[in-house]
């Protein structure tokens, strides 16, 4: 699974990077070091009517338009890559409402003899990571409408399999226009995307604990540790 993740890159860079239009309305969002489920984060849409893409702060944890409350994006903060596209919960988004998560990289634990250790996954430069997203429009029964995502897994590559049998879909550039919905594509086509991304691309370090708590948000959580021998 993914369940946290850090965003602390400028957001001017976020655009720079995504290729969002100078003009395009800039969202208000604090640097991040433990992004977890429920925060707002800002994700990329392409949008239609204007032939451009967008910047825009969703809720992660994606809560289906026929949802009957808000408690069912706790289960739905990611999407399984295998079977997607005929899943209830995310088969309407897979065909319409694909999105970008960036995120600087992202956490996970392995099981350990003396517990679990937390790891930061990132690029191997280090650069902003597009993860796979798929994004759901929900309207509360007082009215209010929720915007809000989840990010595709799939199968890990080699690094990650060390850690977990789960790892988010991290998307090349050159895939972001076909996943976005910016070039024509079927499901097969867009199915062979959520694959594993090259471990010689990837890096890793085990981190502090203190990720464990989302209480904790500052930049010593991404610091390399020592692990006992």
């Amino acid at each position: 699974m993914c369940g946290r993740v850090r965003l602390s890159s400028d957001v001017s860079e976020i655009k720079l990077v995504f290729s969002i239009p100078p003009h395009r309305p800039t969202p208000n969002f604090p640097p991040t070091w433990n992004g977890a489920p429920t925060d707002l984060l800002p994700v990329v849409r392409f949008d239609p009517k204007a032939g451009e893409r967008s910047l825009d702060l969703l809720r992660w944890g994606l809560v289906p338009y026929w949802a009957k409350d808000l408690k069912v994006g706790f289960a739905n903060i990611n999407a399984k890559a295998e079977g997607i596209e005929s899943k209830p919960a995310f088969r309407v988004a897979f065909e319409r409402r694909r999105c970008l998560v960036p995120v600087d990289n992202f956490y996970e634990w392995k099981k350990m003899a003396t517990g679990k250790q937390p790891y930061a996954i990132a690029l191997a430069d280090r650069g902003l990571m597009a993860l796979a997203g798929l994004w759901e429009n929900w309207r509360s029964p007082g009215g209010e409408w929720v915007r809000s995502f989840a990010i595709v897994t799939t199968t890990p590559n080699e690094l990650c399999a060390e850690l977990h049998n789960r790892m988010p879909v991290v998307l090349a550039r050159e895939t972001w226009p076909t996943w976005l919905g910016e070039e024509p594509a079927d499901a097969n086509l867009l199915t062979a995307l959520l694959a594993p991304y090259p471990s010689a691309e990837m890096a890793c370090w085990p981190v502090s604990a203190r990720v464990g708590n989302v209480k904790n948000n500052d930049p010593s959580l991404i610091e390399p540790i020592v692990l006992a021998a």
